[in-house]
């Protein structure tokens, strides 16, 4: 049995169990839909395929797609907004970079120094993700909207009810965290 520690859209920690490895996507999916998170970003965002970008699964990161009535392409993830740019390649005798298309926002005063970039002049940003080169992954697209997969489609984990565990008796009650089984997938909200 697997464990995924998420931090729901309140800030509460919750652990969920995965029967296995084959359905932690699933479950990642899921919930993130909810616009849970399992992890933090890393430094410099997270990366995938350039061929992923069009049809990407946002809500495995805990994100999702929105367009603003301008019409801007964006991504809200923890409550932040994070514009999608697309970056030329860059082919000089220092570096040589294909393409990319890159989703990233203004930093701010609060954001970790380690997430922060510096741009031209004294502008910093943070990225949430780059799609730049590399192969694609069937498994980073949505269910049922990227290119046909090679093998069956994986199934979310069976739903059972709900189960707290027993609380820890060190940590303070705001440092607690519950054992929860993944909901039926028809109880998310988006």
């Amino acid at each position: 049995m697997l464990h995924i520690e998420f931090i729901t859209d309140l800030g509460a920690r919750v652990i969920v169990d995965v029967d296995s490895a084959d359905k932690l996507l699933d479950v990642q999916r899921q919930y993130g839909r909810l616009g849970w998170t399992s992890g933090e970003i890393p430094s410099g965002g997270y990366q995938f395929p350039h061929d992923n970008e069009p049809d990407f699964d946002w809500s495995l990161i805990g994100a999702r797609r929105w367009t603003s009535p301008d019409g801007e392409e964006l991504v809200i993830h923890r409550g932040h907004a994070y514009r999608r740019r697309e970056l030329e390649a860059v082919d000089s005798r220092k570096m040589k970079l294909p393409a990319a298309v890159k989703y990233s926002r203004g930093a701010k005063s609060t954001d970790p120094e380690q997430v922060r970039e510096k741009s031209d002049g004294e502008f910093e940003y943070v990225t949430l993700a780059i799609f730049r080169g590399g192969k694609r992954q069937e498994r980073y697209a949505q269910p049922g909207q990227g290119r046909p997969a090679t093998g069956p489609a994986p199934r979310p984990a069976p739903a059972r009810a709900p189960q707290a565990a027993a609380p820890p008796a060190g940590p303070a009650p705001a440092q607690r965290t519950a054992v929860l089984e993944a909901p039926p997938e028809d109880e998310t909200p988006f």
